[in-house]
């Protein structure tokens, strides 16, 4: 993939007047399949302890005591952290990742069609982190992206005459990302809050539902991110495409 827009060395430039130079996002984006594999990977660690916990607190709550059924307790507690740790960790690595090839991506968008972009391209990292607005901030620029890196749409050419990529795979990634979000939200303060066998029992359940739909929104990036590290990647080998008028 060029280093610079094919029609000449210099860089584009945006509204803004920020220069738009095309990069390849391929190294990026494989990197960032790979730590969300990682986070998949931490999520069944987090599964199998969730699970542990529910079973535990499970016998607990229905009136099992001794020695034995201390030293489980214990156990599922030191497993519960463990598994903590290894998402948070995974996490973080991942977003660090994810949030450089999103802004790539969306700068590559405008060099493929300028002035289609509805936000800023600080809105491709801000976005994920102002309250309530990164809801669906991210989804509608990734939507824009999307659309300006369709094998159809004209490099700087009028994106609403182009046949749109289907946007079913984003759509699904982003309403079960949002699932995920809410379902731990819920789940952590659930836990927190729990100081009975019961009520760590109730939310120990909630947090298994919430990590299984976590992997499911994994698998589902990792679909996006590498659908569209691809096709930015054959737009740019293809270069601009005269069309007669």
């Amino acid at each position: 993939m060029p280093t610079a827009p094919p029609l000449g060395a210099a860089p584009l430039y945006a509204p803004g007047g920020q220069p738009s130079w095309l990069r390849s996002p391929v190294g990026l984006g494989r990197a960032t399949a790979a730590l969300l594999g990682v986070v998949i990977a931490a999520d069944v660690f987090a599964v199998v302890a969730d699970f542990n916990m529910y079973d535990v607190s499970g016998a607990l709550a229905d009136g099992e005591f001794g020695a034995g059924m201390q030293d489980k307790a214990d156990r599922a507690d030191a497993l519960y952290a463990a598994a903590g740790v290894a998402q948070v960790a995974a996490l973080i690595a991942t977003m660090i990742v994810f949030l450089v090839w999103f802004y790539r991506v969306r700068v590559n968008a405008e060099v493929f069609a300028p002035d289609r972009q509805s936000k800023s391209r600080g809105w491709a990292i801000g976005g994920w982190f102002v309250p309530v607005v990164n809801l669906w901030f991210p989804r509608r620029i990734a939507l824009d992206i999307w659309d300006a890196s369709g094998p159809d749409a004209l490099w700087d050419g009028d994106l609403a005459a182009a046949p749109r990529p289907s946007r079913a795979r984003i759509n699904a990634w982003w309403a079960v990302w949002v699932v995920s979000l809410l379902a731990d939200r819920l789940a952590s303060t659930a836990y927190r809050k729990a100081e009975t066998a019961p009520e760590i029992h109730k939310a120990a359940g909630q947090m298994l539902f919430s990590d299984v739909v976590d992997m499911v929104a994994a698998v589902l990036a990792i679909l996006f991110v590498l659908r569209l590290t691809r096709m930015q990647d054959e737009k740019a080998r293809r270069g601009p495409v005269s069309v007669e008028v």
